[in-house]
């Protein structure tokens, strides 16, 4: 089959694009053939070794700065396992079961629910597909049983293939913030996948949505229903009320963090899965402690998140943002066209057609 194998740490040269054998599914496992794959900041992060500590910058100063860092640590849980297949996000087709193995029929349409707790759900320890095992950048890939949701919707394959990674993210640090109508919510870099998830799942659970984005963007996400939007890089201090905002839904970080927590309200919840803008902030602990504020890391999903995606897009609860789709073969163009942020919504790849 075909597939992307991401190399090593470093530039476009880590991917490479080659034949290696169809993966064959052990017991417990699902072969499917994937459909289509959605791209997203955590392949990039992976590829460039941002994940390792020794990394202070964001991702796009890194990506600027040529190959990524020699360094072992570059990995989230533990070193990163080189070469293998990227590719968080998978919309795929039940093709065979290992031995022994139950669920969706041979054809049936599924979703993968890229983060996984094969430990149980009382368990925090987590694995994610395509950063610790090979992902859908491929024509064909395997998955525990247990992560495959088959989906009944008149969505695309491209259109579904947005949604595992970037919503059951905004979803997990929608649940663990336990946002509901009451609240207030402000959510940064609100054009990108994950923020304009944020933005239409906290619409749905009828939060008042401040939204900040990049200017060009601001009208369309204004039309995914925000309350009120504001321009990156104006100051928020001034456009937003000192202690007025209860919710902060923060993937961006970097130098802004302090100024968030001064717009929270007594008793706030700041949650953030990300910090595309730098993992290195300065922040008032007085804020912190004062206002009794609760910070929020989201990384393994907990379990209601998936299965309510799935029940939201059959539902009609929800819009797919396709921004382009490229074949699987043009993944550098689309991580270069990715990191620009002149996009809105998500990239979707598309492996060659399998003639069976």
């Amino acid at each position: 089959m075909k597939a992307v194998v991401t190399t090593g740490n470093g530039g476009y040269d880590k991917l490479e694009y080659r034949d290696v054998p169809i993966p064959v599914p052990a017991p417990g496992e699902v072969l499917l053939k994937v459909l289509a794959a959605g791209v997203n900041n955590t392949e990039i992060n992976t590829r460039l070794g941002w994940y390792s500590s020794s990394v202070e910058g964001g991702t796009e100063q890194l990506s600027q700065a040529g190959d990524g860092p020699a360094s072992e640590d570059g990995g989230w849980n533990e070193s990163t396992p080189f070469p293998f297949i990227q590719g968080t996000d998978c919309c795929g087709e039940v093709v065979a079961w290992g031995p022994g193995t139950n669920g969706p029929a041979i054809g049936k349409r599924v979703l993968v629910r890229a983060c996984m707790r094969l430990n149980g759900f009382d368990s925090l320890d987590n694995i994610w597909m395509a950063s610790d095992f090979d992902g859908a950048f491929a024509q064909y890939v395997t998955v525990p049983a247990s992560e495959v949701f088959e989906i009944h919707c008149d969505w695309s394959d491209v259109e579904l293939a947005t949604i595992p990674c970037a919503y059951g993210t905004a979803e997990n640090m929608l649940h663990r913030a336990g946002v509901t109508s009451a609240d207030r919510l402000l959510v940064t870099g609100a054009s990108g996948g994950v923020g304009s998830a944020v933005v239409q799942l906290a619409k749905r659970r009828g939060a008042h949505v401040i939204a900040v984005a990049g200017e060009r963007k601001l009208d369309s996400v204004r039309s995914l229903g925000a309350d009120q939007v504001v321009a990156r890089g104006l100051d928020l201090a001034v456009q937003i009320e000192d202690s007025s905002v209860d919710v902060v839904i923060d993937n961006v970080a970097g130098e802004q963090v302090g100024t968030l927590l001064k717009l929270m309200s007594r008793g706030g919840r700041y949650a953030s899965s990300g910090a595309i803008a730098g993992p290195i902030t300065t922040i008032d602990m007085r804020d912190f402690y004062l206002k009794d504020l609760r910070m929020i890391g989201c990384t393994a999903w907990d379990e209601p998140v998936f299965p309510n995606l799935i029940g939201y897009i059959e539902n009609g609860e929800l819009r797919p943002l396709v921004a382009k789709a490229f074949e699987l073969q043009d993944i550098a163009t689309a991580q270069q066209e990715f990191l620009k942020k002149t996009h809105f919504g998500n990239f979707v790849l598309v492996p060659p057609l399998i003639r069976e």
